[in-house]
């Protein structure tokens, strides 16, 4: 198996234990053979290298991101270096960059409740990355998300109102997949705290969306 490259930038609120997340998802990567950076800035996204990767994952909730930097990213992206990541870490980092948003497919705009708990439906069991998980339970930040309609959505949930009654129904988005230019990008809303990552099918749905961000089309 050919040693993949890949790229993790943490930093942001401290609230989402961003440097703790990162190591574990550093963890995560290089049992798949990947060789791994982390960095806790992105000025990391202006190595001039970085089309060359095979995969970026942020973990930066909040934060800022210079136009420079954001362009760069995307840019590379575009080029095929994968794109992916989880909760606050990927769609809540970078709040005032549309470029970003652009390129992620959706953006945290709340979490009606805090930690509740919430079903996680699967919506393509015939995609790789879902394949043979069913829906199930989730203790956990309940993402309300702006979405691009052009996502591959994999998972949903379904808000009951009960914290927000005007959103009684409404079905969100919680896992997609997405192209940005010639890159794969993938998301999921799920992994508020470390501890989610012992979750069995919240860790399974990560690393396989790693995988496939990973793949250069």
């Amino acid at each position: 198996m050919r040693t993949r490259s890949a790229l993790i930038v943490w930093g942001g609120w401290s609230g989402h234990a961003p440097e703790h997340c990162a190591r574990i998802v550093r963890a995560m990567l290089e049992a798949m053979n990947f060789q791994v950076r982390m960095e806790d800035s992105p000025r990391a996204f202006l190595d001039p290298h970085l089309p060359r990767m095979d995969l970026v994952v942020p973990v930066v909730s909040m934060g800022t991101i210079s136009r420079e930097e954001a362009a760069s990213l995307s840019g590379a992206v575009k080029q095929g270096v994968g794109l992916a990541g989880f909760h606050g870490g990927m769609c809540d980092a970078f709040r005032e960059s549309v470029e970003y948003q652009f390129m992620c497919g959706g953006q945290f705009v709340a979490h009606p409740g805090g930690i509740i708990d919430y079903r996680v439906n699967i919506t393509r069991p015939d995609d790789p990355v879902m394949q043979g998980l069913r829906d199930f339970d989730y203790r956990s930040e309940q993402y309300y998300m702006h979405v691009d309609p052009g996502n591959e959505v994999l998972a949903t949930t379904t808000f009951s109102g009960e914290h927000a009654d005007w959103v009684e129904g409404v079905v969100m988005p919680v896992v997609w997949k997405r192209r940005h230019g010639r890159g794969r990008v993938f998301f999921s809303a799920l992994g508020h705290a470390p501890e989610e990552f012992a979750v069995a099918p919240m860790r399974t749905i990560l690393e396989r969306g790693l995988h496939w961000a990973a793949e250069r089309a």
